[in-house]
C-alpha cells in the first residue's frame, strides 16, 4: 500500500468495510498488544524527564500537561453511545468497551507519545542543535540555549543556521510563543 502523497490524510473509513472481519479482528488485537509495552514506554518517558532535570532543564512541560482533562470528554458511562454490531457479543455494543478505549486507554497512550515525542526533542535539540530536514517538526520542543551555545567558543564552530536557529536560540526567537 502506497501512502497518499499530496492528500496528508490517512484513509481508513473507506476501506474499513471491505475488510473481512477476521482481519479487522485482528486488527483489534493488533491494538491492545501495546499496553504490554505501556509500562517500559512510562519508564523510558521519565527517565528522559529525569535526565533533562539533573542537565538543569527547568519549565518542562509534565505527562499531566498532555493529558486532556476528565470534563472534557463528551460522555460518561450513564451517557455513552455504543454502536450496533453484527452479532450479539460484539464488545461494540458495550458502554464499558467505549469508556475504557475513548476515556481511558486512547487519551493515556497519546498522551504519553505526545510526551514522551516533546522530551525526546528537548534531549535532541539541547545535545545535538545541528539542523537536517526534519528539525522545523521539533519546535514544538523548545530550548533557551542548546548545549553548544552556552560555551562561547564553540558557538563560531556552528553553522550560522545552527548557530541562530530559535529552536535552539531563544536570542534569534521572534515568534509570539516563546
Amino acid at each position: 500500500m502506497k501512502a497518499c502523497e499530496s492528500c496528508g490524510r490517512a484513509e481508513i473509513g473507506k476501506n474499513h468495510n471491505q475488510q473481512p472481519v477476521w482481519k479487522r479482528a485482528l486488527g483489534l488485537v493488533f491494538v491492545y498488544l501495546p499496553i504490554l509495552t505501556l509500562p517500559f514506554v512510562f519508564l523510558s518517558a521519565y527517565l528522559t524527564y529525569y535526565h533533562l532535570i539533573l542537565v538543569g532543564g527547568k519549565n518542562i512541560k509534565k505527562y499531566s500537561d498532555f493529558l486532556p482533562a476528565r470534563e472534557s470528554h463528551r460522555y460518561d458511562l450513564k451517557s455513552q453511545i455504543t454502536m450496533h454490531g453484527s452479532f450479539k457479543l460484539s464488545l461494540a455494543q458495550s458502554k464499558l468497551y467505549w469508556i475504557l478505549n475513548c476515556t481511558w486507554y486512547c487519551p493515556i497512550s497519546v498522551a504519553l507519545f505526545e510526551w514522551h515525542a516533546y522530551l525526546v526533542k528537548i534531549v535532541e535539540n539541547w545535545w545535538c542543535p545541528f539542523t537536517h530536514e526534519k528539525k522545523e517538526g521539533y519546535s514544538n520542543a523548545k530550548i533557551d540555549k542548546s548545549f553548544w551555545h552556552i560555551y562561547p567558543e564553540d558557538i563560531a564552530k556552528l553553522n550560522p543556521e545552527d548557530r541562530d536557529n530559535p529552536i535552539w536560540n531563544e536570542e534569534f526567537d521572534t515568534s509570539t510563543d516563546k
